[in-house]
């Protein structure tokens, strides 16, 4: 017969298990850590928790996080306004800041073409990335979604609807490993990615 919890531990370990990457064992030891840390620890965590659901949004032009109507790399200036760096998270935006080799500004898809898990290109932010394009004067693109079947599908989806004139759309290089995550990456291994993107090749239009 196996170990019953009281229904209000139980109930903190089935929320903690529904975290991405969190199992049933690990769960249970983030559980009675929270019970076994004194009240203000534990109140801090969820003031954080509550603070951080109430301020942050999605930033309206390139739906980074954003504490307000803008995140703070498209408040910033100083970047340069006419290169687009597409990911697929916001996690990634912080990955690619790490290198320090990207001036541009960012788009973030918020997820990747998906046909297994029912999502299809009309339901990332696909639609304002092509506004941006002619919006801003976007004169290049750079494609940083994963080097795995999702980002790979999705790059090549994005390749097709970015075929505009005037507009250079290139990969990152494949320095990554393949089937890996950007937020996994180390910085010079990411780094010499961007430095080392290609131009993506249109492929030719068929003859009729």
């Amino acid at each position: 017969m196996g170990t019953t919890y009281a229904t209000s531990v139980q109930d903190l370990i089935d929320a903690l298990g529904r975290l991405p990457g969190i199992g049933p064992k690990s769960a249970q030891r983030i559980a009675f850590h929270l019970l076994k840390v004194d009240a203000e620890e534990a109140n801090r965590l969820a003031r954080a928790i509550v603070e951080a659901k109430e301020r942050v949004g999605f930033c309206s032009r390139c739906f980074n996080l954003a504490e307000g109507d803008l995140c703070t790399i498209c408040a910033d200036e100083r970047r340069d306004t006419h290169v687009l760096c597409v990911v697929e998270e916001p996690r990634d935006v912080v990955a690619i800041e790490r290198t320090r080799e990207f001036k541009g500004r960012y788009h973030v898809l918020q997820g990747a073409i998906d046909h297994l898990q029912g999502v299809s290109p009309e339901q990332l932010k696909i639609k304002e990335l092509l506004a941006r394009i002619g919006d801003e004067a976007i004169t290049e693109v750079i494609v940083c979604t994963n080097p795995n079947i999702e980002g790979e599908a999705t790059a090549l989806y994005l390749t097709r609807v970015l075929n505009m004139p005037g507009l250079t759309v290139s990969r990152i290089a494949s320095g990554l490993p393949v089937g890996g995550d950007l937020e996994y990456a180390d910085e010079l291994t990411l780094g010499r990615a961007l430095e080392g993107r290609r131009v993506i090749e249109q492929p030719p239009t068929p003859t009729p």
